[in-house]
């Protein structure tokens, strides 16, 4: 199956191309190295409009199409996975507005959102509930015309820098799932704590908090669809996400190998590039055998979800186990590769194995994605 693009999705990706050949490959060693968020990035996509691509133009953007947003993130991360986050969870943060918003909350959500004047973030997980998402603890209580959150978020991409947050919390504890709510909080009438930022291996630059929420006040107008709809949503967010982490994962594997190609055609040892070498050469043809797999699956899984396919979830699962389970091989493969040179930070494939190594944790472990994907096929 071969993939046919727009022309208006060749453009967008062509010109996120240069963008990121320009301004962020020069920064995303220094990005990783000092572990800041990169604002001035941030702001580069903002005025190119690459935040735009999550949202449909009535709401402000310029797509709103999975496969764009797909293309966007893959470009990005073959040279910075930490700059490729910020069009990831902007996705992410937008998903539950756009699938269960009012027109009204679409309309006056999604336009800051898709202007760049603001960044989104998802909080679902908590300390004591990762993979197992409904036993969360953070409570919201309705009073009138507005409800009280009182909890913690744990692990939450770019939670300390959002202006809009879309936080899940119990409305109804006795029901378990089924009385799990979907809220969006914006900063300056909710204002939220970022208590503390995680220390991590990889994607240094883009912050991971931990959020508190103490006595929190958020309007009924906030509310994403019916009380009690919210795991169902959060679930079908991530069906709409993973397609995303699997093309940041294909990104992180393409810049390890463009890397890599170009270092054993120019290394030489006894007499002749390592090229020449049969054992190279069978690892470079494994390496772009797996990486041409993955992008078939991953652009796949984002058609599915621009159609609305019923067999999105275990599609979107796939892809985002397989590319990120190819990305942690391919970049530890690319240092290998590089031998000695591959193992130290003046070559960029050492951070690249580092940032691809969450893209087989979040968004549901890989061992979560075997688990949704037998289930389907169970079923």
């Amino acid at each position: 199956m071969d993939f046919e693009f727009s022309e208006e999705q060749i453009a967008i990706r062509d010109t996120i191309r240069e963008l990121v050949q320009d301004k962020v490959a020069p920064r995303a060693a220094e990005i990783d190295e000092r572990s800041e968020y990169p604002k001035d990035i941030e702001k580069l996509f903002a005025d190119n409009g690459i935040l735009g691509i999550p949202f449909p133009e009535q709401y402000g953007g310029i797509s709103g199409s999975s496969v764009s947003i797909c293309m966007g993130i893959e470009e990005i991360a073959k040279a910075c996975a930490t700059s490729s986050l910020i069009l990831a969870v902007q996705a992410l943060g937008a998903y539950p507005i756009l699938v269960a918003g009012t027109e009204e909350q679409k309309k006056r959500l999604c336009p800051p959102l898709a202007s760049g004047e603001k960044v989104a973030a998802y909080a679902l997980s908590e300390t004591g509930s990762g993979s197992d998402a409904a036993a969360m603890k953070t409570r919201a209580v309705r009073h009138g015309n507005e409800y009280v959150l009182n909890g913690t978020k744990q692990f939450i991409s770019g939670g300390s820098i959002a202006g809009t947050l879309v936080v899940f919390a119990q409305t109804d504890p006795e029901a378990k799932q089924r009385g799990i709510s979907a809220f969006v909080l914006e900063r300056e009438t909710s204002p939220w704590k970022s208590d503390k930022l995680e220390h991590k291996l990889g994607i240094r630059g883009f912050p991971t908090a931990q959020l508190v929420f103490e006595d929190l006040k958020v309007p009924v107008a906030n509310r994403l669809g019916d009380e009690g709809s919210g795991f169902k949503l959060a679930l079908a967010v991530l069906d709409r996400s993973r397609p995303g982490i699997g093309a940041q994962a294909l990104g992180i594997a393409e810049g390890a190998f463009d890397y890599a190609l170009n270092y054993v055609k120019e290394r030489h040892q006894f007499g002749q590039p390592i090229a020449s070498f049969q054992g190279i050469q069978f690892m470079l043809a494994d390496i772009a055998t797996q990486i041409e797999a993955a992008r078939h699956l991953v652009y796949r899984a984002a058609t599915k979800v621009d159609e609305k396919a019923p067999d999105l979830t275990k599609i979107a699962a796939m892809a985002k186990l397989f590319a990120s389970d190819m990305a942690m091989k391919v970049t530890t493969d690319c240092v290998q590769l590089l031998g000695g040179y591959g193992y130290i930070s003046d070559y960029p494939v050492e951070r690249m194995m580092r940032d691809a190594k969450i893209t087989q944790i979040y968004e549901g472990t890989n061992q979560i994605q075997r688990v949704v994907i037998a289930r389907s096929l169970l079923r």
